[in-house]
């Protein structure tokens, strides 16, 4: 592939500010600060490099060359005031914001009272809470949509000022969540020129460009994305030419080495955003004067003459120079300015390695929240009948109308949740609903029908076609305290969104050892046995997410369950994936009067839908009905007594009711839609045998479907997935056994 370096062409800034005196605004005094801090990032870098050879330290990723575009960045905006979500360069920005070289050398020996994670994560993985740093991870770029979402949930409080109060009643996740806004404030987030290949940008600047957000981008461009040079990561070779015919954007193209030139540019994007003008781009080209990591060689793809030429334009040499040419420091004082930031460095390293780490014992502690446990009887209420006249008995209705009905108290309830995916709301062009021209949608299955209407378009809204970004920007308004419910259309459709639930949601609060959560609930219609839906609407796969610490997933079968769990998950401070099985969105199975607006089921507490003597079958969703059919029927011509248990939560899930029932039959079957092999039935089976062997009369069995795709033609459909006759021949010969 034939590619083409372009250099940047750069405004002078630095002459014109030297000729001035004006320094962009900064005083000499910032400009002394900021050369102090430049000079910590760096020796903070050598130190742990040495602390690397010497095997003190576990892994080293410097900010060298990013040091002058990282304190302009810090100098621009305010600490504490604004959000940051930085990324692994962004040592010298931390250190402008106020973060203590101490704190950072804790990181790297992965000390107990590391305030970022507890020596959790890698060092430079940066959160330090009281200061608006947010948690941050290593895949590259999953950051930039939570910082959309950060800057959506600060725009939503400041418009919104009610929805920061902690919950009227008490017991649900406001009370542990701090909220706090500023009408002005900006997001800022920062990421290397090798991230703007990522889709995920791009999604993060379309829905900031739609939004006209208050965040700045900052592509810090060295030119490298570990050995791979920016002409093969990036068209033409500036991502400015690529990003600029964003609308609603202030751009900024910059030398990122210059610390004057780079908080101009900042000073004047930070203007733009905080007054509501939209969102603003920063382009700084900087250098990589080490390699990526000291896992990396430079050398080895780097020839010497390139290396050397960007030593000409390193930061803190520049400003070393600048200040003794301005005259605002001698050799004198930048001598003693540097011998007291070796001695300050060599205290702190003194104290980190005497650090202790945290106990084997505390590795499970924050995978859930500390507050609020939805598995215990405070979630377990009673559901309070409908007023009807006439003694009627209130009508039953199906699941899809309990789902819409348990939004719309839970959004009267709390007005710190909106609701948003795609085709969500009844009409993005609201004048049509004002004007009565449309009924109005509210999704594809009709289940947030009437919800924009009575809400507003704040609250309940569609995203732009990207799952990615709907999971990315709930994660980043959830951090902030609000309460986002989402809508993944198809569960077939959920896997962009993967790195977002894996790698984002589910980590927040274990990797920053509790700084942060991110409570969302993520409502994802899921299933098979549709007549039609083939392979791309009716997949299963449910064990993928079990398999997650961290998150929590539901998967009800019925009308009631629905409402009860969907109301645990909005009110509880975890992440939650709340399955919805299409096929029971409107059948007459499970069908169930509304229970009112405060009714609840704890997570991990199974429902004996069927008691019986002689077998135990263990399972959930769709499938539920077509056991309950099979069970009758085995009843109805042999006699034997089924026992069915709906597990209803997947994770966590009920152990306790399994176990005392198979201790009561002496013989297990599981039964799922998913796949046979390697799915979540595999699970409970494996667990049985493994820990009920002695009270078993007959093998573990299992039911399930096949391992392939679903398919369109009913015939083909109904040999795949699991059928009630299926479910009947298993029950007989494990009876038999």
């Amino acid at each position: 592939m034939a590619t083409t370096k372009t250099e940047p062409k750069l405004p002078l800034t630095t002459a014109v500010a030297r000729k001035s005196k004006n320094y962009e605004g900064l005083t000499r005094e910032q400009l002394i600060q900021a050369y102090r801090l430049m000079y910590t990032s760096r020796r903070i870098d050598d130190r742990e490099i040495l602390l690397k050879r010497q095997q003190k330290i576990y892994f080293q990723m410097s900010g060298a060359g990013h040091e002058a575009v990282g304190v302009a960045a810090g100098l621009a905006l305010k600490p504490s005031y604004d959000w940051f979500y930085p990324y692994y360069r962004d040592r010298a920005l931390c250190l402008a914001l106020g973060v203590e070289p101490y704190q950072m050398f804790l990181q790297g020996v992965g000390a107990a009272e590391d305030p970022s994670s507890g020596g959790r994560q890698m060092p430079s993985h940066w959160s330090y809470p009281s200061l608006h740093i947010v948690t941050q991870s290593s895949p590259t770029g999953s950051q930039i949509l939570q910082a959309v979402g950060c800057a959506e949930g600060g725009r939503y409080l400041s418009r919104h000022p009610k929805a920061a109060g902690v919950s009227p009643g008490g017991g649900d996740y406001r009370d542990f969540k701090e909220v706090t806004s500023q009408t002005d404030e900006v997001t800022y987030v920062s990421l290397g020129d090798g991230t703007s290949s990522e889709g995920e940008f791009w999604e993060a600047m379309n829905a900031a460009a739609l939004g006209k957000l208050p965040i700045i981008f900052c592509v810090e461009d060295n030119g490298y994305a570990i050995s791979v040079p920016v002409e093969v990561q990036t068209a033409g070779g500036s991502i400015s030419r690529l990003v600029s015919g964003f609308p609603n954007f202030h751009f900024e193209e910059v030398d990122g080495t210059d610390p004057v030139a780079s908080y101009g540019a900042f000073r004047r994007a930070v203007k733009y955003c905080r007054d509501g003008l939209g969102p603003a781009f920063v382009h700084a080209h900087v250098i990589r004067p080490y390699s990526h990591s000291l896992s990396d060689d430079e050398r080895l793809y780097r020839p010497d003459s390139e290396r050397e030429r960007d030593a000409q334009r390193d930061p803190v040499t520049r400003t070393q120079m600048y200040l003794l040419r301005e005259g605002i420091l001698d050799d004198k004082g930048l001598n003693q300015l540097e011998k007291e930031v070796e001695a300050e460095l060599q205290v702190a390293v003194d104290r980190a390695l005497e650090a202790l780490p945290a106990a084997p014992e505390s590795v499970t502690t924050f995978l859930y929240s500390p507050n609020i446990d939805p598995t215990l009887s405070t979630f377990d209420t009673q559901p309070i009948a409908e007023v009807v006249s006439e003694g009627k008995k209130p009508a039953a209705k199906t699941m899809a109308d309990l789902i819409n009905a348990t939004l719309r108290d839970e959004m009267k309830r709390d007005e710190r949740i909106v609701i948003f995916g795609e085709d969500v709301a009844d009409c993005s062009r609201e004048e049509y609903l004002k004007q009565k021209l449309v009924k109005g949608k509210g999704g594809v299955f009709k289940l947030t029908f009437g919800l924009q209407f009575e809400f507003g378009n704040d609250r309940v809204f569609n995203s732009p076609l990207a799952e990615a970004a709907i999971v990315g920007r709930a994660t980043g308004m959830a951090t902030r305290g609000l309460k986002p419910v989402v809508e993944i259309q198809f569960f077939d459709y959920i896997w962009p969104a993967m790195m977002q639930i894996r790698d984002e949601l589910s980590t927040i609060r274990w990797r920053s050892n509790n700084g942060y959560s991110s409570p969302v609930v993520i409502r994802v219609a899921i299933g098979g046995y549709l007549t039609g839906g083939a392979i791309y609407h009716s997949q299963c796969g449910e064990s993928i997410f079990t398999h997650i610490p961290g998150l929590r997933v539901v998967f009800p079968s019925n009308s009631l369950d629905a409402a009860g769990l969907l109301r645990t998950a909005i009110r509880c401070d975890d992440p939650v994936m709340f399955l919805e099985h299409k096929r029971l969105y409107r059948e007459s199975f499970g069908r169930a009067a509304y229970p009112g607006p405060d009714y609840m089921i704890p997570f991990g507490k199974a429902k004996i839908v069927h008691p019986g003597t002689d077998l135990s079958v263990i399972t959930y969703g769709a499938v539920v009905p077509r056991a309950m059919q099979a069970a009758q029927k085995l009843e109805r011509e042999q006699g034997v007594s089924v026992e069915i248990i709906d597990l209803r939560s997947l994770n966590p899930f009920d152990w306790e009711t399994i176990a005392a029932s198979v201790a009561k039959t002496s013989r297990a079957l599981v039964a799922y839609e998913d796949t046979l092999s390697w799915g979540y039935g595999a699970e409970i089976a494996a667990r049985i045998a493994d820990q009920l062997f002695d009270q078993l009369d007959a093998p573990v069995r299992r039911v399930a479907a096949k391992d392939t795709f679903v398919a369109y033609q009913p015939i083909l459909e109904d040999a795949i997935l699991p059928q009630p006759n299926d479910l009947y021949l298993a029950m007989k010969e494990l009876v038999k056994y």
